[in-house]
């Protein structure tokens, strides 16, 4: 029987390697550019909500200041993530799916107020999710 553990790496090995970091730095990299839009869409919601559209008969209405103060919190918080993300935290994937998926949340009930902006969000958020599961790290 020989020992797994001490053969060099493959090709293959090493390509998966490469890809799972490149998913990484894109998660990573959408995370913070997500994150830093968010923040600024809360701060304009914040400071002059008359950007956004009111929806009368909105079944998940809350007032536009409200929507600011989520989008801001949480606009920093996945931009935060983002960068623990490319620093390689394992943490950091774990949290990141789970901001994005709130995310996702927010920005559906956030539609009627800023339709094109919450659906793109929405794509980039499930880029997210699926680069954060699909990263796997060699562990040293």
């Amino acid at each position: 029987m020989s020992d797994t553990s001490t053969r060099p790496p493959t090709a293959s090995s090493t390509r998966a390697a490469a890809w799972a970091t490149g998913f990484a730095m894109f998660a990573g990299t959408v995370l913070i550019v997500t994150g830093v839009c968010q923040a600024l869409a809360g701060i304009a919601a914040l400071f002059r909500d008359e950007v956004y559209v009111a929806t009368p008969n909105y079944i998940y209405s809350f007032d536009v200041t409200a929507w600011g103060w989520v989008h801001l919190i949480l606009g920093a918080a996945v931009a935060l993530t983002g960068l623990a993300v490319i620093q390689g935290q394992t943490w950091a994937r774990i949290v990141g799916i789970m901001l994005a998926s709130l995310s996702i949340i927010a920005n559906f009930l956030f539609i009627p107020h800023y339709p094109i902006w919450s659906l793109v969000i929405i794509a980039l958020d499930i880029a997210v999710i699926w680069a954060l599961v699909r990263e796997t790290r060699e562990t040293v």
